[in-house]
């Protein structure tokens, strides 16, 4: 009889204590259910409150707090590698084009000044840009400009027959803006200049000048085939072709150039020309 007394109280105390971890899991799952609700809610109110301040019906709210970074103090040098690291995409675009612009201005003040401008028009890339031209041109000039040096550039315009090529080469556009300033008035060309200027009013009457000059042609061309010019500018024979001569411009009112100025021009240059025909005329 004792032995089943107590295990009757054991059972007993056993089913009270499951009955009291039943009951802790409730209270548990109860809170946890009651804080989900919560939470919910909560939830839903400032997804609420964000939808009315993103349609500006209201301008704060007292649900959603307000987050403000914390501002980091920085040291000076902490400032200036903090902006260079923001900034090192922008400076670097910045330091090539500086280098750019250094390399291009510095060209530019090293780019010897030319003394005199000659023209050459006509397709003989041979004579117009490899052969000696500039330097015997040059033997005649002076220095102009005062730099020390002497120098002549001549400006080859490739003009030929093919109005692709000239186009591809802005031909045209150059011989307008050459023979509309005054930079330059000594030009040489061949029998294809009538397709381009009308010689009569660009240039100058050779044979009021030299009316002796068996090399005078059309007035305004000395021809240049039959003299020493090409070993003069070191260049055979043959290359001095399609009616190559030199001639000089008349001083006139131009679209980018006065009269005034185009004189000046031709009274500094005419004296080179005058030696040039000299020379080739012995």
């Amino acid at each position: 009889m004792r032995d089943s007394e107590k295990k009757s109280k054991r059972q007993q105390k056993i089913d009270e204590e499951i009955e009291r971890q039943r009951e802790i899991a409730r209270k548990i799952a109860e809170r946890e259910k009651r804080e989900a609700q919560e939470r919910d809610k909560r939830l839903e109110q400032e997804r609420l409150e964000l939808i009315k301040l993103k349609q500006n019906v209201i301008e704060e709210s007292e649900i959603i707090p307000e987050t403000s970074e914390e501002e980091i103090k920085l040291s000076f040098w902490g400032k200036i590698k903090n902006f260079f690291y923001h900034s090192k995409w922008w400076l670097g675009m910045a330091v090539i084009l500086v280098v750019l612009a250094v390399v291009l201005i510095s060209s530019l003040l090293k780019r010897p000044r030319p003394d005199m401008i000659v023209l050459f028009v006509g397709e003989n890339q041979t004579v117009g840009e490899e052969s000696g031209l500039s330097d015997y041109i040059g033997q005649f000039a002076q220095d102009f400009n005062n730099n020390g040096e002497v120098f002549v550039n001549v400006y080859y315009i490739p003009y030929s027959e093919d109005e692709q090529k000239n186009y591809s080469n802005g031909v045209d556009t150059k011989i307008t803006a050459e023979f509309q300033s005054g930079e330059a008035v000594i030009v040489i060309g061949n029998d294809k200049i009538g397709e381009v200027v009308n010689p009569d009013d660009v240039f100058v009457d050779l044979t009021e000048i030299y009316p002796e000059n068996k090399n005078i042609k059309d007035k305004y061309k000395f021809m240049l085939d039959g003299t020493d010019f090409a070993q003069r500018i070191g260049v055979p024979k043959e290359y001095i072709k399609d009616g190559m001569f030199l001639a000089i411009r008349k001083p006139k009112k131009l679209f980018y150039s006065s009269k005034e100025e185009i004189q000046e021009t031709y009274d500094r240059d005419f004296p080179v020309f005058d030696s040039i025909v000299g020379d080739l005329s012995n």
